[in-house]
């Protein structure tokens, strides 16, 4: 029963993912941009969560607070869109959930994108956030660093940043179906291609190139599969069966592992690239954020 329920959802998403495309063919960068800020108008607000524009540190933001929450706990989100859309809008939806899944609040940016503003820019912005947070009394022991795709990999990059700069660590990281190789190197580019309807590899080579704006695109900043990862706080790599992307989550919790980083990675079966977008009308994805949630909770106290 629980199955026929699941795929049914599944189905019902990848019915809307075909009628409301994110992108057409040849599309422009403003249009992709509509076409994923859409998909978070279609679920209406929360109860229970407030929503607050603020400046944090030169990058525009939002901050999500679960009414009733510990405002000491918090969570930097670094939204997906492969650098060149995504934003809080489209995202609402999940960041309200997230916010009342860990019971405190949701530091969400919107960080500048590709082509206006090409890598390095998501880092700096990310970096300029959490320093920002540091300086207004939050305490690095009790954030947590949360992003989906692009902004999964932003997550592990800022880290990487971080630790190079000797700045003080959060408690723990969430990257949900990271885009962390962007030579889409992964087998599975090849083996899920056929059941994501999401990402395909030669769309992504497209979307890593406006980002990369001529930088190698095996540089660790842009592709944190390549960076050292030592000394690295406590993860959770959530990811789909039936993702193109799975490769980056598996080879990425491999590397964490060998660098003696703890690492606990979750491969949910069935499950399309951030599935918890799509938490108002799938379980699954509900299920998800809250296992994100007992995570952080457990992590940033």
């Amino acid at each position: 029963m629980m199955d026929a329920i699941r795929n049914a959802q599944l189905a019902a998403i990848r019915t809307l993912l075909r009628d409301r495309p994110i992108a057409q063919p040849g599309a422009s960068f403003a249009e992709m941009r509509r076409g994923l800020d859409a998909l978070g108008d279609l679920s209406p607000p929360l109860p229970g969560v407030t929503a607050t524009a603020v400046d944090a540190g030169g990058v525009a933001a939002t901050w999500f607070t679960a009414s009733g929450g510990d405002s000491g706990r918090i969570v930097l989100y670094l939204h997906g869109g492969g650098y060149v859309m995504g934003s809080v809008r489209s995202h609402r939806p999940l960041l309200e959930r997230l916010a009342l899944a860990v019971e405190g609040r949701v530091l969400a940016l919107d960080y500048r994108l590709a082509p206006e503003a090409p890598f390095p820019a998501a880092v700096e912005d990310a970096c300029a956030a959490w320093h920002w947070l540091l300086a207004s009394g939050a305490a690095a022991e009790r954030i947590a660093v949360a992003g989906d795709s692009a902004g999964g990999g932003l997550a592990v990059a800022l880290l990487v940043a971080l630790r190079d700069a000797r700045v003080a660590l959060p408690a723990c990281a969430v990257p949900i179906s990271p885009w962390t190789d962007m030579t889409a190197s992964g087998a599975s580019m090849q083996t899920r291609a056929a059941r994501d309807p999401m990402v395909q590899r030669a769309a992504l080579l497209a979307i890593a190139a406006t980002y990369l704006d001529g930088a190698a695109p095996e540089t660790p900043l842009a592709s944190p599969l390549n960076a050292e990862l030592d000394g690295l706080p406590p993860f959770l790599i959530q990811v789909g069966d039936a993702e193109t992307l799975l490769d980056d989550s598996t080879r990425l919790a491999a590397r964490l592992e060998a660098a003696g980083v703890d690492v606990t990675l979750e491969v949910w079966d069935d499950m399309i690239h951030v599935w918890h977008l799509f938490a108002p009308i799938l379980d699954a994805g509900q299920q998800a954020i809250a296992r994100i949630g007992d995570f952080v909770r457990t992590h940033a106290g």
